[in-house]
């Protein structure tokens, strides 16, 4: 079996399942190593498959049922009216998770028909909005912190302070809060079990860590200057 069959077949058996299952159980199932099995899953997480893993009886690697749904008609005015605002929150930095948005805006132009998707490019040519743009983050952390919140999943950052001090820190997201001018991360410090606030804009590296939690990340000495 080719991989390009085997992680459409990986896939196929994860949604249809009811509980878990481990990586050992994948790899006999598919004939491969365990080693491939962690590579395959890897790469349907940057397909943007929400896979999820669970410990204790009936727990292992799963995907999300709900990950997809049922097909939705919309008209021409609301999906004019969706494109608009994400268009809009896209422009104005407002989210961190813009890939997704994006995504899932061209399936709502893609489910038009020609007609309506003429219809939906005048009515989005008359609608405009105005803002402060929100401060400009790496899309490379924006896309890992987007996977460690939605997959429950602890991230290792690298985060410049206020003066201009760097560190590494093993946080869990907790909340996501926006405004006008600056996006901030609300999680749970690891290693010294306290929440604070991190702004999107000042975290320079971020790498989901998947299993166990490693040791705490060793901060950098005082006074080194932030990668630029």
């Amino acid at each position: 079996m080719r991989r390009t069959e085997r992680l459409f077949a990986l896939g196929e058996h994860l949604r249809s399942r009811r509980t878990g299952v481990t990586a050992e159980q994948l790899a006999q199932r598919f004939a491969v190593t365990v080693r491939t099995i962690y590579r395959d899953l890897d790469a349907l997480r940057e397909a943007a498959l929400p896979l999820t893993a669970e410990r204790g009886p009936g727990g292992g690697y799963a995907l999300e049922k709900s990950y997809t749904l049922p097909p939705v008609n919309f008209t021409a005015r609301e999906a004019a009216l969706l494109v608009a605002l994400g268009r809009f929150a896209i422009d104005m930095r407002l989210l961190p998770f813009a890939g997704t948005l994006e995504s899932g805006l061209d399936k709502v132009r893609a489910a038009l028909s020609t007609s309506a998707q003429r219809e939906l490019l005048t009515r989005i040519s008359e609608l405009s909005f105005h803002g402060v743009p929100a401060l400009p983050s790496k899309r490379e952390v924006r896309a890992e912190l987007e996977r460690a919140w939605f997959e429950q999943q602890p991230v290792r950052i690298t985060y410049v302070d206020s003066g201009y001090i760097e560190s590494k820190r093993d946080i869990r997201i907790l909340s996501v809060a926006m405004d006008r001018h600056e996006t901030r991360i609300e999680a749970t410090d690891l290693e010294k079990n306290k929440a604070r606030q991190f702004r999107l804009d000042r975290i320079t590296h971020a790498e989901v860590i998947v299993g166990p939690r490693a040791a705490p990340a060793p901060s950098a000495p005082k006074g080194t200057p932030p990668n630029r």
